[in-house]
């Protein structure tokens, strides 16, 4: 039978060192100002940070609710509601999904398209800081993140 310590489990085993919590606050930074950032971007074009996200996913490609609803990480009802709004402003439609037409595609329409373009223009936040990392330096970024993420 092992000792305590040889038995500890990776989440238990030992506290983590400075540079691993030095890490984790600059990400909570990082992240904290972004969405700080996005918000007031979003509120420049009379948006909730909700909507422009939505606006933001769409524009990208029409969606059905509920993938919207599982990459919002909402339920399906709160995407209806916001939808709804953006619809209302002439920024989103639905339309009949061509594969099954019984299901309905969130779609950003030509102005939803440069609203959401105009949101991406204004996060000065993200790309300034960036702009001063080489060619080499955020390619190593991008590849830690996504590592983190689980994405390799």
């Amino acid at each position: 039978m092992g000792t305590l310590e040889t038995m500890a489990t990776p989440h238990t085993s030992r506290r983590p060192d400075a540079l691993t919590l030095e890490v984790v606050e600059l990400i909570g930074s990082v992240v904290a100002r972004y969405h700080e950032e996005y918000e007031e971007a979003a509120a420049g074009h009379a948006l909730t940070g909700a909507q422009a996200r939505l606006l933001s996913l769409l524009s990208l490609e029409p969606l059905p609710m509920r993938r919207l609803a599982q990459r919002l990480k909402c339920e399906p009802s709160n995407v209806t509601g916001i939808v709804d709004r953006l619809e209302s402003r002439g920024l989103v439609e639905r339309r009949p999904d061509p594969a099954d037409r019984r299901v309905k595609l969130a779609a950003a329409t030509d102005e939803g398209r440069r609203v959401a373009r105009s949101l991406q223009d204004s996060l000065r936040f993200a790309r300034e800081p960036l702009a001063g990392l080489s060619d080499e330096e955020r390619v190593a970024l991008r590849d830690a993140l996504r590592r983190m993420l689980g994405e390799e």
